[in-house]
């Protein structure tokens, strides 16, 4: 199991149950108590966990907590490159669409990049990036202007501006968290401002959440629940949650993850392994 995989069970179990010890992950994940120190080390520097005496707990999150885009990639990646192949069969030759900030949305750039005829308009740095790497026949990559925020995303009023005066087929919004009475979160305010103005650009909206965004409550609301046309999430999605959100959105699409099925997910930076174990198909 690769160190990412550990990881990212370590940081489901901390969001389950609060807590961890260091015995019962070195049991559950058949490694050696070095090894689950140094995991928790890792996400203790990256502020994902408080280590304490013989394990961890999770951390004392506020509203405007917001992680850096290299951080978050390197978590549930299975899951997003299970619901970034999902999305992909939404893009067809031709269209016009918005990406928002945010890891999933990279993975998904990265699927659609040989789809010919489509404009993409997105505020994410990174999104801009790999499509201006790998972009097939006869696309346009419209990257708006702003202010840089920690996950990527170029903010505020200048970007704001170009928003209005675009009009897209579909949006493809990565959320922050999303809470039945809060809706889809952002931790950022302007963020928030510029996610909305993306969204009354497009005729569709589709937000693209893992299991581990529900319950998550950032500082501003970026939509509520229903005004998605479209959800996408993963398997580990438990049925309450999704029972919530069939009620909510006219449509909810579960992402497979599966544990036999390597994937490519793109680079995520100069400290990043290009090949991981996706789980997904």
């Amino acid at each position: 199991m690769l160190a990412r995989q550990r990881q990212a069970l370590i940081l489901d179990r901390v969001r389950q149950d609060g807590a961890v010890r260091v015995a019962d992950l070195v049991r559950e994940l058949e490694v050696s108590d070095m090894t689950v120190r140094r995991d928790l080390e890792t996400l203790h520097d990256q502020g994902l966990l408080e280590k304490v005496h013989g394990g961890a707990t999770a951390p004392v999150r506020f509203a405007s907590f917001e992680p850096g885009f290299f951080t978050k990639a390197a978590l549930q990646q299975a899951e997003k490159a299970a619901i970034a192949a999902e999305a992909a069969k939404l893009v067809q030759p031709g269209m016009a669409l918005a990406l928002s900030a945010g890891t999933t949305t990279y993975v998904l750039a990265s699927l659609i990049a040989s789809i010919p005829g489509i404009t993409v308009v997105t505020n994410s740095i990174q999104v801009s990036d790999i499509l201006n790497r790998s972009r097939g026949q006869d696309q346009t990559v419209i990257l708006t202007g702003g202010i840089r925020t920690p996950s990527e995303a170029l903010v505020g009023p200048f970007a704001i501006s170009q928003l209005r005066s675009v009009h897209l087929d579909l949006v493809f919004m990565g959320v922050h968290g999303m809470d039945a009475k809060t809706g889809y979160t952002c931790p950022n305010l302007m963020e928030a401002d510029t996610d909305r103005a993306l969204i009354e650009a497009g005729r569709r909206l589709v937000v693209v959440a893992d299991h581990s965004k529900w319950g998550i409550v950032g500082i501003a609301t970026i939509a509520g629940l229903d005004q998605a046309d479209v959800l996408i999430t993963d398997s580990g999605t438990d049925p309450e949650t999704l029972a919530i959100l069939g009620e909510a959105v006219p449509d909810v699409i579960v992402a497979q993850v599966q544990a036999d099925v390597t994937a490519s997910v793109p680079s995520l930076g100069p400290h990043s392994s290009r090949e991981v174990v996706a789980r997904a198909h």
